[in-house]
């Protein structure tokens, strides 16, 4: 399908001010879709609060608003501006939140602003606890045993009817912001004021812990065509309960079989075209290590903080195909070099990321790595072995360690290297 000719103007939600989940890799996505949507003829129009990033740049877009990331100063933007489109998948969480907000509230129908790519219920989905758990189920695929949460004393009654340990999971939040392990009715409680207050629609998901499952990630991508691919999948080093923009994570991964490759690709495929999502999208799965079970941890419907990673792993430009395809082009038409973009990219060498700690400057921040996480940057290193790439991450941190041997852990136990 050629890209559409009916549209003429589109605007990009940004991902506003540097914060912990949300970083500059979605400065990279946004940078990459508005100069894709200028390549293909449109003109851009660019909403994003922070000037320190390359997309607030004049040659970036054709229109910059360097105003507050809110409903009321987008929408303003949005009737001044009249775009024929909007794309809401690129800039984080934050860009996505906005366009759901702009369309409840109406403002998208008033302006007569269509949503390209992903569609308003494709987001809601997936990003809803309840409806993506309904989905998974009719597909077949499994779910961790979860419910859903209002207030304190329905989350008290969920975990009893569960078990603990639970594993509490706002929703639309990003970088698990609100989340965390439960033990007992005590933490829950605790938890939950936090967690209920920080999810805008002031829900939470109670769920089944599954501490020390591999967790793996997936990085497809779908067009309108229904022909979807797998670009890279990634192993974190760290298993279930580390969040993984904390954890050490390589692509592609390590130690799964080709049977547990293969039936974990199959399952993210058949999640990104039952969601109907169109350009890329980021599935979680939790792997048991001593058989084939897994589950489903959760789908970004959106270029995510792992598609960066992924971008750069593979060589696939992931930001620049979905906003491609965001404008109706397909897989087939988009050329990387002088490759379809139909085609899975294989790698031959191994990537690691590792995240990069503040500790050393806020002392008295916690230091307990969980479901939320705590990095504030990462470190991305390309190597022919396991080793090799490891051993140049854990150089490139400029930590003062060349090596994962640390002389100061020498005289530590077990328990207290834990604690």
């Amino acid at each position: 399908m050629p890209k559409r000719t009916d549209i003429k103007k589109v605007m990009v939600i940004g991902s506003g001010p540097i914060v912990i989940g949300q970083a500059a890799e979605f400065d990279y996505a946004g940078t990459q879709a508005c100069l894709a949507l200028k390549e293909e003829g449109y003109e851009v129009v660019l909403v994003n609060s922070n000037p320190a990033t390359i997309q607030t740049d004049v040659q970036i877009a054709d229109k910059v608003y360097m105003e507050p990331l809110t409903l009321e100063y987008v929408a303003k933007i949005v009737r001044y501006e009249r775009p024929d489109a909007i794309v809401p998948g690129l800039g984080g969480q934050t860009g996505l939140n906005l366009a759901v907000q702009l369309a409840k509230k109406g403002v998208l129908q008033e302006c007569q602003v269509e949503i390209l790519g992903t569609s308003f219920q494709s987001i809601e989905q997936a990003e809803d606890r309840e409806l993506f758990k309904e989905l998974c189920q009719s597909l077949g695929e499994p779910v961790l045993p979860s419910l859903i949460a209002n207030n304190i004393d329905e989350a008290v009654e969920a975990a009893k009817r569960i078990g603990y340990p639970v594993v509490l999971r706002p929703a639309f939040t990003l970088g698990g912001t609100g989340g965390g392990f439960a033990d007992d009715e005590t933490q829950l409680r605790e938890m939950m004021r936090n967690a209920l207050s920080l999810s805008p629609v002031h829900q939470v998901l109670i769920e089944k812990s599954i501490k020390g499952y591999k967790e793996i990630e997936y990085e497809v991508i779908r067009d309108h065509n229904d022909t979807a691919i797998a670009i890279c999948n990634m192993e974190n080093i760290d298993p279930v309960g580390v969040h993984t923009g904390d954890s050490i994570v390589v692509a592609p991964s390590q130690t799964l079989t080709n049977k547990e490759y293969q039936l974990l690709r199959d399952s993210a495929l058949r999640l990104i075209r039952a969601l109907k999502i169109e350009g890329g999208c980021n599935v979680q799965f939790a792997l048991d290590p001593l058989s084939f079970n897994y589950y489903l941890i959760e789908v970004n419907p959106r270029v995510s903080r792992s598609s960066a990673l992924a971008s750069k792993a593979s060589g696939y430009p992931i930001a620049r195909v979905s906003a491609k395809i965001a404008v109706g082009l397909t897989l087939d038409e988009i050329r990387i070099a002088n490759t379809p973009a139909s085609f899975e990219p294989a790698l031959d060498y191994v990537v690691t990321k590792i995240a990069r700690f503040p500790f050393d400057k806020f002392s008295d921040a916690s230091n307990q790595l969980g479901t939320q996480m705590k990095a504030t940057g990462e470190v991305m290193s390309v190597g022919r072995t396991m080793e090799e790439s490891l051993l140049k991450a854990v150089r490139s941190l400029e930590t003062g360690v060349c090596h994962i041997y640390h002389k100061k852990f020498d005289t530590m136990s077990d328990d207290e290297m834990l604690t």
